[in-house]
């Protein structure tokens, strides 16, 4: 006679074949990951032909646009930065671990990753495009709208009040987590 808490064995095989599946389903990730990849190899290439424009046009531009092209070319690095953030600590967070472990590359923030780290750091890297993004606005003020201004600086204060948010309630979860 079978124990009533045992699960037959066919229960469990089926369990079994149901929690692989599920398990595995983390790879349909993988795709998500390689298109990020070239992604970022489209903003190389963006960064490369506006590199090329600033150093060929360079004797012709005044400051103010030299800045603006700078401040563009600051922008697609932090982007770059933030696509990097998600394809390698999406994918070791969600799909599988890397195994850096020792390799002199590994990232500092690596090695704690999870998915409340992540969520904070990407806020903050957006802040920082944003701020870019800003920046590049008040550069060029003049030739743009109070309405423009306004609305910028509404959905920047945005962004910092989100990440604001996120920072709080990563702490309030770890606080309580340290408690349990």
């Amino acid at each position: 006679m079978q124990d009533k808490k045992t699960p037959s064995p066919t229960a469990y095989k089926q369990s079994n074949v149901m929690t692989n599946i599920l398990f595995g389903s983390r790879w349909l990730q993988l795709p998500l990951y390689l298109g990020l990849i070239v992604a970022q190899a489209v903003y190389v290439f963006f960064f490369g032909v506006e590199l090329v424009h600033l150093v060929a046009k360079a004797n012709q531009l005044v400051e103010a646009d030299i800045m603006l092209i700078v401040l563009g070319l600051i922008d697609v690095v932090m982007i770059s930065n933030l696509l990097i953030m998600v394809i390698v600590g999406g994918y070791e967070t969600f799909v599988s671990r890397l195994n850096l472990a020792g390799h002199p590359d590994e990232p500092d923030w690596l090695s704690h990753v999870n998915a409340n780290l992540l969520k904070v750091k990407l806020a903050t890297a957006i802040i920082g495009i944003s701020s870019i993004h800003l920046l590049k606005t008040f550069i060029n003020a003049e030739n743009l709208s109070d309405k423009v201004l306004i609305w910028q600086t509404i959905i920047h204060m945005t962004f910092v009040l989100s990440a604001v948010a996120i920072a709080y309630i990563d702490k309030l979860m770890s606080h309580n987590n340290d408690q349990h």
